[in-house]
């Protein structure tokens, strides 16, 4: 059950940072700008965020075992139409029907698990399923850069076909059909609809903002229809009867502080990602291979301590490494302000990717766990796609705001001095976010209170018959009832 949930999420992860390292080659080979490489992920990111509660409330409803195979299909489909695609507005289009099968998948995969282990042992599962989840988003890098080098960056979609066909396999056979009976049986389309107009109006604006101008008159308008969208969409929530996002779930201020957390961390990384492979490949001369492979400590902290990392917190509590992880994030991150042109990988990329990949494996597995831990089982679809939709579009606001608060516009990415100067002040920012994150933690997320232990029930110093016991209230052997 964990190799499918883990191998279905891990496509999702992985195409989301596989297309990283390959941006510079999809920009000069679809001769598109910094705009267009930023709707390269944001397409993906927008549909991803604007349906995955959607997604949530799909598999509570129809059978989380379902949704995950159908948006395990839809993502393989998805996957063929990019590898195919002749233009970046094609490309986008194919991104942007990725996250829909990501949307489904997703959340499905998180809340099987939920479903299937027992209260004491989801801390465990759900460490292994975030931390090799994780694993597959930062071997992401390292995969893409081999399979752009060696062939072409329409090679890093076209891996996700064999991997879909044994993530279906696995599932067919050994993963459960799970439900929550008490889920609403109508589909909220308003709420799904508002919701993506908004992600998607924003992200359109605040990515043209760079080339036309904030003051451009349909730079305005666009945010303010995405503005407008996302406040009619707490209204229709609000109202409505068959909500596919519960707004009481956020009367729990653990799962408040739980997604706080999540957005300041995973903007923080969006921007980290996005903007590094990039500073490596187009300033530091690396080809994809080695720029991928830069990151890979990223990935073996991921796969050897979170695990460990959720079964801490599942002992001690969340709150200390919830807060110290994203601090140790924004270490890394500072660390990364001095990678520039002419370093050295060991004396000053690989401590930053060492310091921010420690920091992740401390904060992955107990804020997950937290995120699902603080509402209701029965709502464990809901809140995974609430949580993953946090994380998704705190990614995509930094991906979409940081190149124009940084300046970074246009063919900037193809100028090395230009380009250099604004990773820098953009990896300060992010490393605020992050540290933002940690603090958020300390001052709001709450350790359980711990179990008491049962009481020892008092034994008797007598025996049945000693004094206070009436004889006839004894229960008599075989013999003597035969007797009797």
């Amino acid at each position: 059950m964990i190799a499918a949930t883990v191998l279905g999420s891990g496509i999702a992860f992985l195409d989301s940072t596989v297309v990283n390292v390959a941006l510079p080659h999809i920009g000069e080979d679809l001769d598109t700008s910094v705009g267009g490489l930023q709707w390269v992920l944001n397409g993906y990111l927008v549909t991803l965020s604007a349906l995955i509660l959607l997604g949530g409330s799909f598999g509570d409803l129809f059978g989380r075992k379902r949704v995950f195979q159908t948006g395990v299909v839809l993502f393989a489909l998805a996957s063929a139409a990019c590898a195919l695609a002749p233009n970046d507005a094609a490309l986008v289009l194919g991104r942007v029907a990725q996250g829909v099968g990501g949307a489904l998948l997703t959340p499905a995969s998180l809340a099987i698990l939920e479903a299937s282990f027992r209260p004491e042992d989801r801390p465990r599962a759900i460490g292994a399923w975030s931390g090799l989840s994780g694993v597959a988003a930062a071997v992401g890098p390292f995969v893409g850069g081999w399979l752009v080098d060696a062939a072409s960056w329409r090679w890093i979609f076209l891996i996700n076909l064999p991997l879909a066909v044994v993530v279906l396999a696995i599932a067919a056979r050994h993963v459960p059909e799970s439900f929550d009976p008490h889920a609403n049986r109508r589909i909220d389309v308003m709420g799904a609809a508002l919701v993506a107009l908004s992600l998607g109006a924003l992200s359109w604006g605040l990515i043209a903002a760079g080339d036309r101008g904030w003051g451009a008159p349909s730079v305005v308008l666009t945010l303010v229809v995405g503005v407008v969208a996302m406040g009619a969409f707490v209204v229709a929530e609000f109202r409505s009867s068959h909500p596919m996002l519960p707004l009481g779930i956020f009367r729990s201020a653990q799962f408040r502080a739980a997604n706080l957390v999540t957005a300041a961390v995973y903007a923080a990384l969006g921007g980290v990602f996005f903007l590094l492979t990039l500073q490596l490949q187009q300033v530091l001369g690396y080809s994809a291979l080695e720029a991928g492979a830069a990151t890979l400590p990223i990935t073996l902290l991921m796969l050897t301590l979170s695990a460990r990392s959720g079964a801490l917190a599942a002992r001690i509590g969340p709150r200390l490494q919830m807060t110290v992880g994203p601090l140790l994030i924004a270490a890394g991150i500072l660390l990364m302000t001095q990678i520039e042109a002419g370093v050295g990988y060991w004396t000053h990329v690989l401590p930053a990717v060492v310091v921010t990949g420690l920091g992740l494996a401390t904060t992955v597995a107990p804020l997950t766990a937290t995120a699902l831990g603080s509402v209701d089982d029965r709502h464990a679809g809901v809140a995974s796609g609430v949580n993953t939709t946090v994380s998704r579009a705190a990614q995509l606001a930094a991906v979409a705001v940081l190149p124009v608060a940084v300046g970074l516009t246009g063919d900037d990415f193809l100028r090395p001095e230009i380009f250099s100067d604004g990773f820098r002040t953009a990896m300060v920012i992010t490393a605020v976010l992050a540290a933002a994150g940690g603090l958020i933690a300390w001052a709001t997320v709450r350790n359980p209170e711990p179990v008491p232990e049962p009481e020892a029930v008092a034994v008797p110093a007598y025996f049945c018959g000693a004094e206070g016991t009436p004889m006839d209230t004894c229960p008599r052997s075989p013999a003597a009832e035969e007797a009797a």
